[in-house]
C-alpha cells in the first residue's frame, strides 16, 4: 500500500538535513577562520571581487529603481494631493527596503554564482584536496575570507546604492515632476532617521553572509563533472535569493517590533 505521507516526510527530513549541513559548514568555516592563520591576500582579493566589481550593476540598479519609485509615487500620491510626501517615500523605501534587497539579489546573481563555480571547479579538479595535502585548511583559505569579505562589502554597496537611488529620485523629481531641488533635499534630510539607514545596513550584512555562505557551500560540496558545477552554481543563486527574501522579513520584523 502506498503511503501518501512518505514523500512529505522524506522532503521534511531532507530539508532539516540540508539546514543542519549548512549550519555546520558555516560554524566550521567561521570557527576555524577566527582561530587563524589568516590569509590577507585572499581577503583583499575577495574585497575587490565582491565590492569593486559589483559597483556598476548595483549602481545601475539603484539609480533606475529610485527614478521609477519617484514616478510611481507621484502617480499614486497626486490622486490625494500629497505630492510633498514623495521625497520621504523615496528615501525611506530605498534605505530600508529596496536598496538592501535589490543590491543583495544583484550580488547573489553575480558573486554567488562566481564563488560556486570557482570552488566547484576546484573540487572537480581536486585542488581542494591538494590544499589539505599541503596542510592548508580549505575552510581557512577559501571559505572564511569570502564570508568576511561579504560581511564587509555588502553594507558598503548598499550605502552606495542608497545614495545613488535617492539621487535618481531627485533627478526625476527636479527635471520631470517639477519639484525644486532644494525642497526635495530638505524634505529628505528632515524625515530621514538614523534607524532607516541602520536597518538597511544590518540587512546588508546578513545578506552578505548568506550570499557568500551559499556560494561557498554549494561549490565546496559540488558534484563531479561539469554538470555538478553547473548544478552547484544554480543552487547557490536560487538558495541565496530565497534566503535573502526570508531573512529580509525576519530582520524587518525585529526592527518593527522594537
Amino acid at each position: 500500500m502506498i503511503n501518501p505521507f512518505r514523500p512529505v516526510g522524506r522532503g521534511t527530513l531532507g530539508a532539516f538535513e540540508t539546514v543542519g549541513a549548512i549550519t555546520l559548514f558555516a560554524a566550521t568555516g567561521v570557527g576555524r577562520g577566527l582561530r587563524g592563520p589568516w590569509y590577507p591576500r585572499q581577503f583583499l582579493r575577495m574585497l575587490v571581487e565582491i565590492g569593486y566589481y559589483s559597483l556598476p550593476v548595483v549602481g545601475l540598479t539603484a539609480i533606475f529603481t529610485g527614478m521609477v519609485l519617484a514616478l510611481q509615487s507621484y502617480t499614486g500620491f497626486s490622486r490625494f494631493e500629497a505630492q510633498s510626501a514623495i521625497p520621504t517615500i523615496v528615501v525611506i523605501s530605498m534605505t530600508r527596503e529596496l536598496g538592501p534587497v535589490l543590491a543583495g539579489l544583484m550580488v547573489a546573481g553575480r558573486v554567488g554564482a562566481s564563488m560556486a563555480a570557482e570552488l566547484g571547479t576546484m573540487r572537480v579538479t581536486e585542488q581542494i584536496d591538494a590544499l589539505s595535502t599541503l596542510s592548508t585548511d580549505p575552510f581557512r583559505y577559501l571559505v572564511f575570507p569570502r564570508i568576511l569579505a561579504g560581511l564587509v562589502c555588502l553594507p558598503f554597496l548598499v550605502l552606495v546604492a542608497d545614495i545613488i537611488g535617492v539621487m535618481g529620485g531627485l533627478l526625476v523629481g527636479a527635471y520631470k515632476l517639477g519639484f525644486p531641488a532644494g525642497e526635495w533635499i530638505q524634505s529628505t534630510l528632515d524625515y530621514l532617521q538614523p534607524e532607516d539607514v541602520t536597518s538597511g545596513l544590518v540587512k546588508a550584512g546578513v545578506f552578505g553572509f548568506i550570499i557568500t555562505l551559499m556560494g561557498c557551500y554549494q561549490g565546496y560540496n559540488s558534484g563531479r563533472g561539469a554538470q555538478g558545477v553547473g548544478t552547484a552554481t544554480t543552487q547557490a543563486v536560487v538558495a541565496a535569493s530565497i534566503m535573502i527574501l526570508v531573512s529580509n522579513y525576519v530582520v524587518t520584523e525585529i526592527f518593527f517590533s522594537r
